[in-house]
């Protein structure tokens, strides 16, 4: 494992800036975990309908902050996007050309999920399964597809927000949610806030491209202020305190985002921006930096499966019975600590789906050609002729 790790290091270019993968890296696997603790399938024996256990257990809310990570994901997205248009334009890569290659990296592993779905749903219905059941396993299955829409539809617009700046999306967001809620207009409304939402990161993740975030300074202002705002929101302005929705609440901060969800990213993208020196350091390990480079090279594939892992495990256990922490209702602590015990058998069927699917994310021959090369470390010359993917 450490020869591997060994080459994989040197073959990674010397000036890549290794924190942006390291950023990248952990909002994906943020995402996962926050899934697999927070989704609960449970047998009540007329089929399998969700829950979560921060419906019945509001102390377990510090979850959601810690691992709904979206706004990390789309703060690198910005700043690679940005970097990688510019990179196409000293190229002289025409815009369509640069944006192609973008779009194909996130869409091809989507078609696999679509046609195994397809399939599965078509077989349950045949086989006796309920519609409601059915109904539940493809949405949860393809519920992140709707992150790849709105970062498609960013990474589309790279030209038109390398310059925009982030206060102008954070105020439309301030101000459909004072018409929502302060003033009673359409729920419908919130939906302008999907896109305006995961701007206001996207275009910081720019900023830091054109240099504007590089002093420390930057970062912990959007830390504190970022929390600051989160906090009176949610104590004062009637927010939701969880990060992600929540069944039955009537508000979720996520879907579509709130402004607490805003300024709560604000406040990750504080503390990454703060991290960066001490990622950089610490990807200097071969092994660290190995695991973080596999994870980058299948970021689509994990996300796309990981929730289809999840079911996949739950569908196999009904086989042995209602399970503790797999089919049981997520109302006790309990619940938890089997959830944490079912973890290890997530991730194991997830490897089998990464082996089984990744080769659509990414083709053999173009791993071994390209290793790592996205993006280089600042104050190293060179910038505009690194490749961007």
């Amino acid at each position: 494992m450490r020869r591997a790790a060994a080459r994989i290091d040197a073959a990674t270019p010397g000036d890549r800036d290794r924190a942006v993968d390291a950023l990248r890296a952990f909002a994906i696997l943020g995402v996962v975990l926050g899934h697999w603790l927070v989704t609960a399938l449970v047998a009540d024996g007329g089929g399998l309908h969700a829950a979560s256990p921060l419906q019945d257990m509001p102390r377990l809310t510090p979850v959601s902050w810690a691992l709904q990570t979206l706004a990390v994901f789309f703060l690198v997205g910005g700043h690679v996007a940005t970097r990688g248009y510019a990179s196409a334009r000293a190229r002289g890569e025409s815009y369509g050309r640069w944006l192609t290659a973008r779009l194909s990296r996130l869409f091809r592993p989507v078609l696999a999920v679509l046609g195994l779905w397809a399939v599965t749903a078509v077989l349950l219905l045949l086989t006796g399964a309920g519609f409601t059941t059915v109904h539940t396993l493809v949405k949860l299955a393809l519920s992140p597809m709707w992150f790849l829409l709105v970062f498609a539809a960013l990474t589309a617009a790279t030209p038109l927000l390398t310059r925009l700046h982030p206060l102008w999306p954070l105020v439309v967001v301030l101000h459909v949610d004072l018409l929502r809620f302060g003033l009673g207009a359409p729920a419908w409304l919130g939906w302008l806030n999907l896109a305006a939402g995961w701007l206001v990161p996207f275009t910081l993740g720019a900023a830091w491209t054109r240099g504007e975030l590089d002093r420390r300074r930057a970062g912990w202002i959007l830390l504190a202020g970022g929390t600051a705002t989160t906090a009176a929101l949610v104590a004062w302005a009637g927010y939701p305190a969880s990060m992600v929705g929540v069944p039955g609440a009537p508000v979720s901060n996520l879907n579509p985002p709130t402004l607490a969800a805003v300024a709560f990213g604000l406040a990750q993208c504080g503390l990454a921006l703060l991290l960066r020196e001490r990622l950089r350091r610490a990807m200097r390990r071969p092994v660290a930096w190995a695991a973080v480079a596999l994870v980058n090279l299948s970021a689509m594939t994990i996300f796309l499966w990981h929730q289809t892992a999840l079911m996949a495990t739950t569908a196999t256990g009904l086989l042995a019975g209602r399970l503790p922490g797999l089919h049981t209702l997520p109302d006790g602590l309990d619940w938890v600590v089997a959830r944490l015990a079912w973890l290890p058998v997530f991730a194991l069927v997830l490897a089998g789906c990464w082996a089984a699917f990744h080769s659509s994310e990414r083709g053999a021959a173009e791993g071994r050609s390209r290793v790592v090369r996205t993006h280089r470390s600042p104050g190293r010359p060179g910038t505009t002729g690194a490749r961007h993917v």
